[in-house]
């Protein structure tokens, strides 16, 4: 079994990190199952209606968690509430009531919605008239540590209709390393595009599509655009009237018809000298969407600090509790969400019982997200309006789908070594007997896909704590049953089975406290390495 953290154990395993980060004694902090599994097992029943965004099920889970909350004896963190506002749209494109099109040489060409192109708002908004110059903005990116690189380069593109890749420029031999190597940076992602076409002032944003720069098929969007309703959020930073996707087949007639070769550009769009280029193709016509109002809600508590002077900064523990609700008519229609992530949204609740008991220097709050299945809008809404001074939170520590297999030896942190979490969450890992898994090139982008997402961006160190699989028993039987999950993800198939072995999610559940403990009683709060983009944002509060 593992072992609690002790101030001991701690600060001869840190060594001279110690000096700077000493541990408190943590024995009276023990993640107990018996309460983590109650959790677990409610949130994912049926009753609960797959804890649908804008669904019955969300409201009943939010009625759960401030309950539960307020029974750990944890103190609302919004007043006297335990509730903060998230204020989201529900927005589905209206093909047959929209007339846009893409025109060049005067001709608007034949597009498909769905099978050629999707869009919709990102506004919130339902209706969006345009006519609009097209523009090529190859990876529309703006990295100034990354030799200055700008696919804008000054052009003034208000009212513009930006035509973008994913993912990143490609490493070279000269510069192996550029925009991570191998690795995805955040520049890559498809919601950095959306967001920096709206800082741009462009009217709207189209990305063109592979499987190998998006890293899944046309279904996948096609599916997420034309078959479903998506949600945004309606305050705060909020999107470009229109975005949308094109696949490469209609990219190569849109350029075309433009007189414009794709691949050329592309391979000019390499090079930091690129400069963006006008296509002779405008973008006209009405797009319509049907628009939903509602307002979900984030769920915090906190637990007070005991120092004078730093219980005013906190330690966040995130999960989201949002899952994929009710679905379809037919067979199974409750997508149950039991390990994504009513194993977070439990684990949370058993770890504030134990924090409570035996409070920190430092305060801490344990935050639950609504919406991150939809593009984490609940952090993103925390963030903007943050029930906690940005500048005096230390650290976000974020759970998401947690560890149903049973007992491991190792923990994955990635993202951690981009601050000094990196070097505590070794030394509470060693501690625990735990070591912590090899870091590999994120190559998919994961660390931009979860709610501590929203924390960094912000400047806040922060990461999810993952599990590990180096199995403490049971090896090729542990990853057979790890293997099963797969087709699980995002299923109605995701379900609690009253036979799991909870070890592992409660070790996963210890290691996180734990290491939220250290943080919270260390003198000073954790930095983010030298020349990290998201450093920038801390140094600026």
């Amino acid at each position: 079994m593992y072992k609690i953290v002790s101030s001991l154990v701690f600060t001869a395993i840190a060594g001279s990190l110690a000096l700077a980060y000493p541990a408190h004694a943590q024995t009276a902090q023990t993640v107990q199952e018996a309460p983590l599994r109650a959790h677990l097992a409610h949130l994912s029943a049926d009753a609960m209606e797959g804890r649908g965004t804008g669904q019955r099920g969300g409201e009943l889970t939010v009625a759960y968690l401030e309950a539960q909350a307020k029974a750990a004896g944890l103190k609302p963190a919004n007043g006297n509430s335990f509730r903060q506002a998230v204020k989201i749209a529900g927005v589905r494109s209206l093909p047959a009531k929209s007339d846009i099109a893409i025109t060049a040489g005067g001709k608007a060409l034949p597009l498909q919605f769905g099978a050629d192109w999707v869009w919709g708002p990102g506004d919130g908004k339902a209706d969006h008239k345009l006519d609009a110059d097209l523009v090529f903005v190859g990876y529309g990116t703006v990295a100034p540590e990354e030799g200055g690189w700008n696919d804008f380069k000054g052009m003034n593109l208000k009212g513009k209709v930006l035509v973008m890749m994913v993912n990143d420029p490609l490493p070279t031999a000269a510069e192996p390393n550029r925009f991570n190597g191998e690795g995805l940076t955040y520049y890559g992602r498809w919601t950095y595009k959306f967001e920096e076409a709206a800082r741009q002032g462009a009217a709207g944003a189209i990305l063109i599509h592979t499987d190998k720069s998006a890293s899944y098929g046309w279904s996948v969007v096609q599916n997420s655009w034309a078959n479903a309703e998506r949600f945004q959020l309606t305050e705060g930073k909020v999107g470009t009237g229109l975005q949308g996707w094109m696949t490469d087949a209609t990219a190569r007639k849109v350029f075309a018809a433009a007189g414009q070769d794709l691949d050329k550009l592309r391979a000019a769009a390499e090079d930091k000298n690129f400069k963006p280029v006008t296509l002779k193709a405008r973008l006209k016509g009405t797009a319509r969407a049907e628009v939903r109002k509602l307002e979900e809600f984030n769920v915090a508590g906190v637990v007070p600090g005991t120092d004078p002077k730093l219980k005013d900064e906190v330690v966040i523990y995130s999960a989201h509790w949002d899952h994929m609700g009710k679905q379809g008519t037919e067979g199974d229609t409750i997508f149950n969400g039991a390990v994504d992530n009513a194993s977070g949204t439990g684990a949370l609740l058993a770890m504030a019982e134990q924090a409570v008991k035996n409070p920190a220097k430092r305060s801490q709050m344990f935050l639950w997200v609504a919406a991150e299945e939809q593009g984490l809008l609940g952090s993103a809404a925390y963030v903007a309006k943050p029930l906690w001074p940005i500048a005096k939170t230390a650290a976000n520590l974020n759970l998401d789908s947690l560890n149903w297999v049973g007992l491991v030896k190792d923990v994955s942190v990635p993202g951690s070594e981009r601050t000094e979490l990196g070097a505590m969450a070794a030394a509470t890992a060693q501690a625990m007997g735990l070591t912590v898994a090899p870091a590999k090139p994120d190559l998919a982008g994961g660390y931009f896909r979860s709610d501590h997402f929203s924390f960094a961006k912000a400047g806040v160190p922060a990461f999810s704590v993952g599990a590990g699989r180096s199995w403490v028993k049971d090896v090729e039987a542990n990853n057979a049953k790890a293997a099963t999950y797969r087709d699980k993800y995002h299923q109605a198939s995701d379900e609690y089975d009253p036979s799991w072995d909870l070890s592992g999610m409660v070790q996963q559940a210890q290691y996180t406290l734990n290491l939220g403990r250290a943080v919270a009683d260390a003198p000073k709060m954790p930095a983010w390495k030298e020349g990290d983009p998201f450093g920038k944002a801390r140094a600026a509060k």
